[in-house]
């Protein structure tokens, strides 16, 4: 089943951003765009590259009008250990969501039920609360902080201008379509 406009969960989890503890819960989603970037566990391999790869990104993301929010089942406590301990995720300062009690994993539907661990799933959710884009890759495969990004941007485009659709590789200011019976089976 597809989870494309399925409207997320209420919640309200601990959070670890800009060396404090806080709480992050849906009302601080609702009214902006958000990316929600699941990855199984603090203190692995792949997931500090990706975590960096973003923290690289974040800047481009707020300008964007999106928060991202990366999501482990660890606690806030080794976010924060993690922070201190890695030169990677030291350069981290969007909020490091902890998910211990596994209940956004389980509503995004990233959870593995049997090592209690995150998939690497990335969501793009609308200002409404809705998934608008999400790809779920297997743990030894890292995601592209570029591609998130412009798979936002295209969100945002179509979510403005509903009359047309982003083709394939397209990047703002690129041509769009308007689709109508004179482009089927014409491209």
């Amino acid at each position: 089943m597809s989870l494309i406009g399925k409207e997320i969960a209420d919640f309200s989890v601990q959070a670890y951003q800009n060396n404090e503890f806080r709480t992050v819960s849906k009302d601080d989603v609702l009214g902006k765009w958000s990316l929600f970037f699941f990855y199984p566990a603090d203190f692995t391999f792949v997931c500090p590259t990706e975590l960096e790869d973003l923290a690289n990104k974040y800047a481009e993301f707020s300008a964007a009008g999106c928060e991202v929010y990366s999501v482990s089942t660890d606690t806030h406590f080794t976010h924060k250990a993690w922070h201190e301990t890695s030169e990677r995720i030291g350069k981290v300062a969007y909020p490091m969501l902890a998910d211990p009690t596994h209940a956004l994993s389980r509503d995004f539907e990233v959870l593995i039920e049997e090592n209690g661990l995150a998939e690497r799933g990335a969501f793009i959710v609308d200002p409404q609360g809705k998934i608008q884009v999400y790809q779920v890759n297997a743990g030894g495969i890292g995601r592209n902080a570029d591609e998130l990004f412009r798979l936002l941007q295209a969100a945002q485009f179509v979510a403005e201008h509903g009359d047309e659709v982003c083709p394939a590789k397209w990047q703002p200011g690129a041509e769009t379509l308007k689709p109508s019976l004179d482009l089927v089976g014409q491209l």
